[in-house]
């Protein structure tokens, strides 16, 4: 099990030399990112995801919100098409038919009821093909920890917090979180980012060290998720997207700072700095 000493600091010279992919042609060559979540209360999560996602490169957005909230929702994100999931939480059939042509899925975002959102998964992941990129966050991981079988995707990453982890763990994940993250990565068959620590089942680990207090704020993992998915979306590999992405949310933060200070920044305020970070390496 990797420790600390074995994971590789997340560079930007490590990056350069582990080059995103750059498509060319239309926005369809970019790939196309459902993002699935948005409660009621909590449809903004959708949206920093869905951003998010576009900022990092992704071609093409679509999101599925509870119903009431997809009018404004697509006001907001003129960008997206956005769709309603039907009264009782979940997806119609033109979200099922969405998530059969989608590159990449990101789940979780804004759920808020562990139950509706196992079936939700379900439902989404079988219509969805098995190459499809899925990234799992939020809900989503509450309801993978009482049903590892929901996730049938082999390109998927795990995007927890660390009381996220400790439901998956069925633990508190402790201080070893290298060895943590590798332990979900073995288990799920899936790269797992977790708190900065990025690992892939075939055992590599790495280690993003950029990151600060003001990242732990309302909405931030929303957009770390986002990231993630616009960088699948544009052809990066799972564990390639998982450590552009811990690095771009974390600068992200840093530029913010001399603004902002350490913890006065938004969620909002990060997506806007996705592209230029990216761009910077």
């Amino acid at each position: 099990m990797p420790n600390r000493s074995e994971e590789r600091v997340i560079t930007p010279g490590m990056l350069r030399d582990w080059p995103l992919p750059s498509p060319q042609g239309d926005k369809t060559s970019r790939g196309t990112v459902l993002v699935v979540g948005g409660a009621r209360c909590t449809p903004g999560a959708v949206l920093l995801a869905g951003v998010a996602a576009l900022r990092a490169g992704a071609g093409r957005l679509q999101l599925a919100v509870a119903e009431e909230s997809a009018v404004p929702l697509s006001i907001s994100v003129p960008e997206a098409k956005v769709v309603g999931l039907t009264p009782d939480g979940g997806p119609s059939d033109e979200i099922l038919e969405m998530a059969a042509a989608a590159d990449v899925i990101a789940l979780g975002p804004g759920l808020d009821d562990v139950d509706r959102t196992t079936r939700l998964m379900k439902a989404v992941l079988d219509a969805a093909g098995r190459d499809a990129a899925v990234v799992l966050d939020a809900y989503a991981l509450g309801a993978l920890s009482k049903d590892s079988g929901l996730l049938r995707q082999s390109r998927a990453v795990l995007t927890p917090n660390l009381v996220e982890a400790g439901h998956l763990l069925g633990r508190e994940p402790g201080d070893d979180l290298a060895g943590a993250a590798h332990e979900l990565a073995t288990r799920h068959d899936a790269v797992v980012s977790l708190y900065g620590h990025i690992a892939e089942p075939g055992g590599r680990a790495w280690r993003e060290e950029s990151g600060d207090v003001g990242l732990g704020t309302s909405g931030s993992g929303d957009v770390r998720a986002g990231i993630v998915a616009g960088l699948l979306a544009r052809g990066a590999e799972p564990a390639q997207a998982a450590c552009w992405a811990a690095f771009a949310h974390a600068v992200s933060g840093q530029r913010l700072a001399p603004r902002f200070g350490r913890v006065g920044f938004l969620a909002r305020e990060l997506v806007d700095e996705v592209a230029p970070t990216i761009a910077s390496v």
